[in-house]
Protein backbone atom coordinates (compact mmCIF):
# COMPACT_ATOMS: atom_id res chain seq x y z
CA UNK A 1 0.00 0.00 0.00
CA UNK A 2 0.92 3.59 -0.70
CA UNK A 3 1.24 4.59 2.73
CA UNK A 4 3.13 2.04 4.01
CA UNK A 5 5.72 2.89 1.34
CA UNK A 6 5.68 6.33 2.25
CA UNK A 7 5.80 5.81 5.96
CA UNK A 8 9.27 3.25 5.37
CA UNK A 9 10.67 6.53 2.86
CA UNK A 10 10.57 8.52 5.91
CA UNK A 11 12.41 5.44 8.25
CA UNK A 12 15.09 5.39 5.45
CA UNK A 13 15.42 8.86 4.58
CA UNK A 14 13.80 12.37 4.34
CA UNK A 15 13.98 13.86 0.64
CA UNK A 16 15.32 17.59 0.91
CA UNK A 17 11.78 18.70 -0.47
CA UNK A 18 9.74 17.58 2.38
CA UNK A 19 9.13 19.30 5.22
CA UNK A 20 8.43 17.18 7.79
CA UNK A 21 5.02 14.58 7.71
CA UNK A 22 1.73 14.51 8.48
CA UNK A 23 -0.79 12.09 10.01
CA UNK A 24 -3.81 10.65 7.97
CA UNK A 25 -6.79 8.32 8.69
CA UNK A 26 -5.05 7.02 5.86
CA UNK A 27 -1.52 6.68 7.12
CA UNK A 28 1.09 9.09 7.87
CA UNK A 29 2.51 11.05 4.90
CA UNK A 30 4.87 13.76 3.34
CA UNK A 31 4.52 16.86 3.83
CA UNK A 32 6.42 18.64 1.03
CA UNK A 33 7.91 22.09 0.79
CA UNK A 34 6.70 24.61 -1.47
CA UNK A 35 9.97 26.37 -1.93
CA UNK A 36 12.88 25.16 -3.98
CA UNK A 37 16.19 24.16 -2.81
CA UNK A 38 19.67 24.36 -5.21
CA UNK A 39 19.11 20.36 -5.74
CA UNK A 40 15.53 20.82 -7.28
CA UNK A 41 16.65 24.08 -9.76
CA UNK A 42 19.79 22.00 -10.76
CA UNK A 43 17.71 18.85 -11.13
CA UNK A 44 15.16 20.90 -13.46
CA UNK A 45 18.73 21.79 -15.11
CA UNK A 46 19.54 17.74 -15.82
CA UNK A 47 15.92 16.80 -16.78
CA UNK A 48 16.12 19.30 -19.29
CA UNK A 49 19.32 18.99 -21.54
CA UNK A 50 19.72 14.87 -20.92
CA UNK A 51 18.33 11.32 -20.12
CA UNK A 52 18.23 11.91 -16.50
CA UNK A 53 14.38 13.06 -16.83
CA UNK A 54 13.74 9.19 -17.50
CA UNK A 55 14.74 8.29 -13.81
CA UNK A 56 13.63 11.94 -12.00
CA UNK A 57 10.64 11.04 -10.02
CA UNK A 58 9.01 10.83 -7.37
CA UNK A 59 7.19 8.15 -5.91
CA UNK A 60 3.41 7.81 -6.62
CA UNK A 61 0.65 8.70 -3.89
CA UNK A 62 -0.80 11.32 -2.15
CA UNK A 63 1.03 14.56 -0.41
CA UNK A 64 0.33 17.32 1.99
CA UNK A 65 1.14 20.56 1.23
CA UNK A 66 0.66 23.69 4.17
CA UNK A 67 -1.91 22.14 6.82
CA UNK A 68 -4.10 20.57 4.74
CA UNK A 69 -7.56 19.09 6.11
CA UNK A 70 -10.41 16.82 5.20
CA UNK A 71 -11.95 19.53 3.53
CA UNK A 72 -9.03 20.74 1.61
CA UNK A 73 -8.74 20.12 -2.33
CA UNK A 74 -6.81 17.51 -4.12
CA UNK A 75 -4.75 18.31 -7.08
CA UNK A 76 -3.56 15.16 -9.28
CA UNK A 77 -0.09 15.39 -11.05
CA UNK A 78 2.61 13.41 -12.98
CA UNK A 79 5.11 11.67 -10.52
CA UNK A 80 8.11 13.51 -13.30
CA UNK A 81 9.79 15.30 -10.51
CA UNK A 82 9.70 18.71 -12.37
CA UNK A 83 5.98 18.08 -13.13
CA UNK A 84 5.89 17.47 -8.96
CA UNK A 85 7.77 20.41 -8.18
CA UNK A 86 6.32 22.88 -10.05
CA UNK A 87 2.76 22.30 -8.42
CA UNK A 88 4.05 21.56 -4.90
CA UNK A 89 5.63 25.43 -6.01
CA UNK A 90 2.57 27.13 -7.19
CA UNK A 91 0.68 25.60 -4.61
CA UNK A 92 2.79 27.81 -1.81
CA UNK A 93 0.55 29.62 0.92
CA UNK A 94 -2.67 27.47 0.49
CA UNK A 95 -3.15 23.89 2.39
CA UNK A 96 -3.85 21.27 -0.37
CA UNK A 97 -3.52 17.58 -0.81
CA UNK A 98 -1.85 16.49 -4.13
CA UNK A 99 -2.29 13.01 -5.43
CA UNK A 100 0.60 11.76 -7.79
CA UNK A 101 -0.02 9.05 -10.36
CA UNK A 102 2.90 6.63 -11.71
CA UNK A 103 3.37 8.24 -14.77
CA UNK A 104 6.86 6.10 -15.37
CA UNK A 105 8.57 9.47 -15.18
CA UNK A 106 6.81 11.30 -17.59
CA UNK A 107 5.26 15.06 -17.74
CA UNK A 108 1.30 15.29 -17.66
CA UNK A 109 1.42 16.44 -21.36
CA UNK A 110 3.33 13.43 -22.31
CA UNK A 111 1.89 10.66 -20.03
CA UNK A 112 -1.91 11.67 -20.90
CA UNK A 113 -1.02 10.44 -24.47
CA UNK A 114 0.92 8.00 -23.64
CA UNK A 115 -1.89 6.43 -21.19
CA UNK A 116 0.37 6.79 -17.86
CA UNK A 117 -1.68 9.64 -17.37
CA UNK A 118 -4.70 7.86 -17.69
CA UNK A 119 -8.27 7.08 -15.93
CA UNK A 120 -6.76 3.48 -14.83
CA UNK A 121 -3.64 5.05 -12.81
CA UNK A 122 -5.91 7.09 -11.48
CA UNK A 123 -8.61 4.87 -9.84
CA UNK A 124 -5.76 3.02 -8.89
CA UNK A 125 -4.16 5.11 -7.46
CA UNK A 126 -7.21 6.81 -5.76
CA UNK A 127 -7.93 3.31 -4.17
CA UNK A 128 -4.15 2.27 -3.26
CA UNK A 129 -3.56 6.21 -0.89
CA UNK A 130 -6.97 5.56 0.35
CA UNK A 131 -7.71 8.89 -0.54
CA UNK A 132 -11.56 8.40 0.21
CA UNK A 133 -9.74 8.00 3.77
CA UNK A 134 -7.82 11.03 3.92
CA UNK A 135 -10.74 13.74 2.53
CA UNK A 136 -14.55 14.00 3.43
CA UNK A 137 -15.38 14.76 -0.14
CA UNK A 138 -15.52 13.45 -3.55
CA UNK A 139 -13.16 15.73 -5.77
CA UNK A 140 -10.41 16.15 -7.69
CA UNK A 141 -8.67 18.57 -9.80
CA UNK A 142 -6.75 17.66 -12.82
CA UNK A 143 -4.65 19.71 -15.25
CA UNK A 144 -6.49 20.64 -18.60
CA UNK A 145 -3.92 18.91 -20.09
CA UNK A 146 -4.43 15.12 -18.60
CA UNK A 147 -8.16 15.52 -20.16
CA UNK A 148 -6.88 13.65 -22.99
CA UNK A 149 -6.51 10.57 -20.82
CA UNK A 150 -9.03 10.76 -18.74
CA UNK A 151 -12.43 9.37 -18.85
CA UNK A 152 -14.06 12.00 -16.03
CA UNK A 153 -17.40 9.27 -15.94
CA UNK A 154 -15.71 6.96 -15.33
CA UNK A 155 -13.64 7.85 -12.73
CA UNK A 156 -16.79 8.71 -10.96
CA UNK A 157 -18.94 5.63 -11.64
CA UNK A 158 -15.87 3.77 -9.51
CA UNK A 159 -14.54 5.60 -6.97
CA UNK A 160 -16.65 8.38 -6.53
CA UNK A 161 -14.95 11.29 -7.23
CA UNK A 162 -15.65 14.02 -9.44
CA UNK A 163 -13.13 15.39 -11.51
CA UNK A 164 -12.63 18.45 -12.32
CA UNK A 165 -10.08 19.95 -15.11
CA UNK A 166 -8.06 22.94 -13.75
CA UNK A 167 -6.11 25.55 -15.97
CA UNK A 168 -3.27 24.67 -17.91
CA UNK A 169 -0.81 26.34 -16.06
CA UNK A 170 0.36 25.21 -12.62
CA UNK A 171 0.85 29.02 -11.57
CA UNK A 172 -2.89 29.50 -12.75
CA UNK A 173 -4.22 27.46 -10.05
CA UNK A 174 -4.55 30.12 -6.76
CA UNK A 175 -6.48 32.25 -9.19
CA UNK A 176 -8.49 29.58 -9.98
CA UNK A 177 -9.36 28.48 -6.78
CA UNK A 178 -10.03 32.37 -5.66
CA UNK A 179 -12.65 32.44 -8.75
CA UNK A 180 -14.51 29.79 -7.23
CA UNK A 181 -12.81 26.84 -8.98
CA UNK A 182 -13.84 28.85 -12.33
CA UNK A 183 -11.20 28.90 -15.42
CA UNK A 184 -10.52 32.13 -17.73
CA UNK A 185 -9.99 32.34 -21.04
CA UNK A 186 -6.50 32.81 -20.07
CA UNK A 187 -6.30 30.05 -18.41
CA UNK A 188 -7.52 27.68 -20.76
CA UNK A 189 -4.91 28.80 -23.47
CA UNK A 190 -1.47 27.13 -23.93
CA UNK A 191 1.23 28.88 -24.00
CA UNK A 192 3.97 27.67 -25.87
CA UNK A 193 6.39 30.79 -26.04
CA UNK A 194 9.76 31.40 -27.55
CA UNK A 195 10.99 31.04 -24.36
CA UNK A 196 9.04 27.45 -23.72
CA UNK A 197 10.54 26.16 -26.59
CA UNK A 198 14.15 27.43 -26.13
CA UNK A 199 14.70 25.62 -22.91
CA UNK A 200 13.16 21.97 -24.39
CA UNK A 201 15.32 22.14 -27.13
CA UNK A 202 18.54 20.37 -24.98
CA UNK A 203 16.65 17.48 -25.21
CA UNK A 204 16.57 17.19 -28.77
CA UNK A 205 20.15 18.42 -29.48
CA UNK A 206 21.76 15.72 -26.60
CA UNK A 207 20.38 12.82 -28.55
CA UNK A 208 21.63 14.01 -31.76
CA UNK A 209 24.83 14.86 -30.68
CA UNK A 210 25.46 11.78 -29.20
CA UNK A 211 25.28 10.10 -32.77
CA UNK A 212 27.46 12.81 -34.33
CA UNK A 213 30.51 11.39 -33.55
CA UNK A 214 29.59 8.05 -35.72
CA UNK A 215 28.74 10.48 -38.41
CA UNK A 216 31.60 12.54 -38.70
CA UNK A 217 33.92 9.24 -38.76
CA UNK A 218 32.41 8.06 -41.34
CA UNK A 219 32.65 11.46 -43.38
CA UNK A 220 36.27 11.27 -42.89
CA UNK A 221 36.79 7.58 -43.32
CA UNK A 222 34.97 8.06 -46.71
CA UNK A 223 36.55 11.28 -47.83
CA UNK A 224 40.34 9.92 -46.70
CA UNK A 225 39.61 6.76 -48.79
CA UNK A 226 42.28 6.03 -51.30
CA UNK A 227 43.68 3.45 -53.73
CA UNK A 228 46.85 3.33 -51.41
CA UNK A 229 44.80 3.46 -48.25
CA UNK A 230 43.33 6.39 -46.04
CA UNK A 231 45.11 9.63 -46.40
CA UNK A 232 44.58 11.42 -43.05
CA UNK A 233 45.13 14.97 -44.25
CA UNK A 234 43.25 14.59 -47.40
CA UNK A 235 40.02 12.96 -44.86
CA UNK A 236 39.93 15.86 -43.17
CA UNK A 237 40.44 18.36 -45.69
CA UNK A 238 37.66 17.28 -48.16
CA UNK A 239 35.47 16.16 -45.00
CA UNK A 240 35.79 19.65 -43.15
CA UNK A 241 32.91 21.00 -44.93
CA UNK A 242 29.95 18.10 -44.93
CA UNK A 243 31.49 18.12 -40.87
CA UNK A 244 30.29 21.40 -40.68
CA UNK A 245 27.15 20.80 -42.50
CA UNK A 246 26.00 18.37 -40.26
CA UNK A 247 26.50 20.82 -37.23
CA UNK A 248 24.53 23.26 -39.53
CA UNK A 249 21.92 20.36 -39.88
CA UNK A 250 21.33 19.55 -36.10
CA UNK A 251 21.25 23.51 -35.48
CA UNK A 252 18.84 24.20 -38.04
CA UNK A 253 16.43 20.92 -37.13
CA UNK A 254 17.03 20.98 -32.82
CA UNK A 255 16.87 24.78 -32.46
CA UNK A 256 16.54 27.03 -35.53
CA UNK A 257 13.29 25.39 -36.02
CA UNK A 258 11.51 24.98 -33.04
CA UNK A 259 12.36 28.41 -31.77
CA UNK A 260 11.10 30.06 -34.55
CA UNK A 261 8.27 27.57 -35.22
CA UNK A 262 5.18 29.60 -35.57
CA UNK A 263 7.46 32.16 -37.65
CA UNK A 264 8.62 29.28 -40.62
CA UNK A 265 5.71 28.49 -43.50
CA UNK A 266 3.85 25.06 -43.49
CA UNK A 267 2.00 23.40 -41.01
CA UNK A 268 4.25 20.42 -41.31
CA UNK A 269 6.76 19.90 -38.89
CA UNK A 270 9.25 18.12 -41.48
CA UNK A 271 8.67 20.62 -43.68
CA UNK A 272 9.48 23.48 -41.75
CA UNK A 273 13.08 21.58 -40.89
CA UNK A 274 13.62 21.19 -44.62
CA UNK A 275 13.20 24.82 -44.96
CA UNK A 276 15.50 26.01 -42.12
CA UNK A 277 18.03 22.79 -42.90
CA UNK A 278 18.11 24.27 -47.01
CA UNK A 279 18.93 27.76 -45.43
CA UNK A 280 21.66 26.45 -42.86
CA UNK A 281 23.33 24.29 -45.91
CA UNK A 282 23.48 27.53 -47.97
CA UNK A 283 24.96 29.29 -45.53
CA UNK A 284 27.48 26.82 -44.28
CA UNK A 285 28.60 25.86 -47.77
CA UNK A 286 29.00 30.22 -48.40
CA UNK A 287 30.88 30.42 -45.24
CA UNK A 288 32.83 27.07 -45.70
CA UNK A 289 33.45 28.68 -49.75
CA UNK A 290 31.80 25.66 -51.16
CA UNK A 291 32.40 21.92 -51.67
CA UNK A 292 35.99 20.26 -52.47
CA UNK A 293 36.80 20.97 -56.34
CA UNK A 294 33.37 22.59 -56.23
CA UNK A 295 31.99 19.43 -57.30
CA UNK A 296 28.59 19.23 -58.62
CA UNK A 297 28.29 15.18 -57.10
CA UNK A 298 29.07 17.02 -53.73
CA UNK A 299 27.15 19.84 -54.02
CA UNK A 300 23.91 18.05 -54.95
CA UNK A 301 24.19 14.76 -51.99
CA UNK A 302 24.91 18.15 -49.87
CA UNK A 303 21.69 19.92 -50.92
CA UNK A 304 20.18 16.53 -50.49
CA UNK A 305 21.14 15.09 -47.42
CA UNK A 306 21.29 18.17 -44.84
CA UNK A 307 17.98 20.09 -45.45
CA UNK A 308 16.92 16.04 -45.18
CA UNK A 309 18.16 15.45 -42.04
CA UNK A 310 17.51 18.83 -40.56
CA UNK A 311 13.87 17.69 -41.57
CA UNK A 312 14.00 14.24 -39.77
CA UNK A 313 15.55 16.20 -36.37
CA UNK A 314 12.63 18.92 -36.52
CA UNK A 315 9.83 16.19 -36.78
CA UNK A 316 10.98 14.47 -33.31
CA UNK A 317 10.21 18.24 -31.52
CA UNK A 318 6.53 16.98 -32.52
CA UNK A 319 6.50 14.62 -29.20
CA UNK A 320 7.24 18.38 -26.92
CA UNK A 321 4.69 20.12 -28.54
CA UNK A 322 0.83 20.93 -28.53
CA UNK A 323 0.86 22.08 -32.10
CA UNK A 324 0.19 18.77 -33.96
CA UNK A 325 -1.58 15.28 -32.50
CA UNK A 326 -0.52 11.44 -33.05
CA UNK A 327 -2.34 11.72 -36.26
CA UNK A 328 -0.76 14.32 -37.96
CA UNK A 329 2.68 12.87 -36.51
CA UNK A 330 2.16 9.37 -37.52
CA UNK A 331 1.14 11.06 -41.10
CA UNK A 332 4.24 13.04 -41.35
CA UNK A 333 6.34 10.05 -40.73
CA UNK A 334 4.82 7.87 -43.03
CA UNK A 335 5.43 9.89 -45.91
CA UNK A 336 8.68 11.33 -44.82
CA UNK A 337 10.73 8.11 -43.88
CA UNK A 338 10.60 7.03 -47.50
CA UNK A 339 11.85 10.35 -48.80
CA UNK A 340 14.88 10.57 -45.71
CA UNK A 341 15.84 7.28 -46.75
CA UNK A 342 15.88 8.07 -50.90
CA UNK A 343 17.87 11.35 -50.11
CA UNK A 344 20.60 9.48 -48.15
CA UNK A 345 21.16 6.63 -50.45
CA UNK A 346 21.38 8.96 -53.36
CA UNK A 347 23.75 11.33 -51.26
CA UNK A 348 26.12 7.97 -50.79
CA UNK A 349 26.10 7.42 -54.22
CA UNK A 350 26.82 10.78 -55.40
CA UNK A 351 29.74 10.72 -53.24
CA UNK A 352 30.95 7.14 -54.30
CA UNK A 353 30.89 8.87 -57.76
CA UNK A 354 32.73 11.83 -56.73
CA UNK A 355 35.68 9.25 -55.07
CA UNK A 356 35.48 7.44 -58.14
CA UNK A 357 36.23 10.23 -60.33
CA UNK A 358 38.78 11.52 -58.02
CA UNK A 359 40.37 8.32 -58.39
CA UNK A 360 40.39 8.78 -61.93
CA UNK A 361 38.51 5.70 -63.01
CA UNK A 362 35.21 7.95 -64.15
Amino acid sequence: MQTMQTFKLVKKEIPAWTAGTIDTPAGTVFRVSSDWSRADYWGMIKSRSSAFRMNYSVPPGVYAVGDPTKDSDVFVTANYKLSFDIVRRALKGMAAWVLVLDTKSINVWCAAGKGTFGTDELMNRITLSRLSEVVSHRRIILPQLGAVGVNAGNVLKETGFRVSFGPVEAGDIPAYVDAGYKKTKEMSLIRFSMLDRMVLTPMEINPVMKKYPWFAGGVLLLFGLAPTGILFKQAWQSGMPFLALGLAAVFAGAFVTPVLLPFIPFRSFAIKGWITGLLATFLTLQAMGGVPGQSVFLLAAAYLLFPALSSYIALQFTGATTYTGMSGVNKELKSGIPIYIISTAISLVLVILFKIREWGLL
